[in-house]
């Protein structure tokens, strides 16, 4: 039996397979293999919840096929090139993220949390970077937040608690790293237990170490009303170093405030 050897993942990267190569992956929760045939590109992938301790995303070239209980796609060569290449993309709602136990900001204080959310994986391949697909990296879970059943919106729902301290955060190349600072500058504290991070317009990026970072959101609890400012920074945190940039945010944002009521935001 042909023997492949496993090497690291790595997103934007181009890979190359020639015709009858199957390139498998694990990462997350997912195992995904993509083969390429003379006029066809196959997709196939199949998630294992019970995957939770998986730290580092392995990848490997052989002429080996799973089962045929697993998912699959084929899609039409969309030209002769035989490159693949992996890019991740934020999630397309808000992510409700949580401290690792509720935290209460004091009245004028402010503190910032950092949550890792996980990407989705877009497969493009040839010289023309056709992007074949896109899919989670895990079962996405969907919570509502919101005052009421009719005022609110669904949200996924992060794998991991936001922390205090950046080193408390899993490192995962799977998953993106938003520092969120909170001010409350209410006359009473506030309660954080829960939190709507507006996922769908943060860009990512990737640094020398491989980990994905977006910028930083600033919301701001206003003392006068019941709602609070949100900002998206045009820059990156210092924490994450050098970036390159890998997506745009999914929607777009114009850099103006984005006003929310609490229970939108805490809800």
């Amino acid at each position: 039996m042909e023997q492949a050897q496993d090497a690291p993942g790595r997103w934007n990267h181009a890979f190359q397979l020639m015709s009858g190569q199957t390139q498998k992956h694990e990462l997350s929760e997912t195992r995904l293999w993509v083969t390429l045939l003379d006029n066809e590109w196959q997709v196939r992938w199949e998630r294992d919840a019970g995957e939770t301790d998986r730290t580092e995303w392995r990848q490997q070239v052989s002429h080996v096929l799973p089962g045929s209980e697993v998912n699959q796609h084929r899609f039409i060569r969309p030209d002769e090139a035989g490159d693949v290449l992996f890019m991740p993309a934020m999630a397309d709602r808000p992510t409700m993220i949580r401290p690792y136990q509720p935290l209460t900001i004091p009245a004028g204080r402010e503190c910032t949390i950092y949550v890792a959310t996980l990407v989705w994986l877009r497969i493009l391949v040839g010289n023309t970077r056709t992007q074949l697909m896109e899919l989670p990296l895990a079962e996405p879970s969907l919570t509502w937040v919101g005052p009421s059943t009719m005022d609110g919106e669904l949200c996924y729902t992060a794998p991991t608690f936001a922390r205090l301290v950046l080193d408390a955060v899993p490192k995962r190349p799977w998953r993106a790293i938003s520092p969120v600072r909170i001010c409350n500058r209410r006359p009473e504290p506030l309660l954080l237990e829960r939190f709507s991070l507006p996922t769908q317009y943060l860009s990512l990026h990737v640094n020398e170490r491989g980990q994905l970072w977006t910028p930083r959101v600033t919301v701001a609890c206003d003392t006068d009303m019941e709602h609070a400012a949100m900002r998206i920074s045009r820059r990156l945190p210092a924490e994450a170093g050098e970036c390159e940039m890998l997506a745009a945010g999914r929607m777009r944002y114009d850099r103006g405030v984005l006003t929310k009521a609490l229970g939108r935001i805490f809800g």
